[in-house]
């Protein structure tokens, strides 16, 4: 079923051309046709060629993206002992232990944007699976946020680390910043995170990896880019 567009969201989108676009041509693009009177995100989507069934084709990491989200994110480390100090001095919102997972539990306090806990608390941690899980803020050593380095690990979600993974029909969506940054630092950092997805190819998908991307802003239409450059192995 088509959904219907509203006049703004058509007129935007009669500016995109039925052709591929540059990463370079697409941003400028981006902030011509916005409408929404906010500061949107911009957005990166890519749709894979690989079976996410297959955990040999999962497609998951992070980058800290050069010029940040231009968002501040609230940063929950649930640990203990010296290491509660470590995160109060690196810059993390709110710092607890078991008292923090039961606020969660209790109360469905969430507002926070990431959580980071130290392995010694992941016993805890583990029941606020069906809480934080289905939200993407369930702490994981893969994304380095069950760490003993809380301290780094809160220093690098405040600079604009983010977690990209492939969703069940094989696409990854990512912000890569807002409309009003400089055409230049959404450049950089929508070419970081690009990178960082096709670095992390698995060995097991065959064929062509990037099969399309496009770029929006999160209430414009799709600008499709060309994935030419995308395909082409990154050491």
């Amino acid at each position: 079923m088509a959904h219907k567009h509203g006049k703004k969201y058509r007129a935007a989108a009669a500016q995109v051309e039925r052709r591929l676009y540059s990463l370079e041509e697409a941003i400028p693009l981006i902030k011509k046709i916005k409408y929404a009177n906010f500061d949107e995100t911009v957005e990166v989507h890519m749709r894979l060629g690989v079976n996410p069934k297959h955990a040999d084709q999962m497609v998951r990491g992070t980058v800290v993206l050069p010029n940040g989200l231009g968002k501040t994110m609230r940063v929950l480390v649930i640990t203990s002992g010296e290491k509660i100090r470590e995160a109060e001095e690196a810059g993390a919102d709110y710092v607890g232990g078991e008292e923090m997972v039961n606020r969660i539990q209790k109360e469905n306090w969430l507002d926070f944007d990431a959580v980071i806990a130290s392995p010694d608390m992941m016993r805890s941690v583990g029941r606020l699976g069906k809480i934080l899980g289905p939200r993407g803020l369930m702490p994981n050593p893969k994304t380095g946020t069950v760490t003993m380095d809380v301290g780094r690990a809160v220093k690098e979600v405040k600079a604009g680390k983010v977690e990209f993974r492939v969703d069940r029909t094989g696409v990854i969506h990512a912000p890569v910043g807002k409309v009003s940054f400089p055409d230049d630092k959404l450049l950089e950092n929508a070419q970081t995170l690009i990178q960082a997805v096709v670095r992390a190819k698995p060995a097991a998908a065959k064929g062509r990896y990037v099969r399309s991307a496009t770029v929006c802003s999160s209430m414009g239409p799709g600008v499709p880019l060309d994935v030419t450059g995308m395909n082409v192995r990154v050491v």
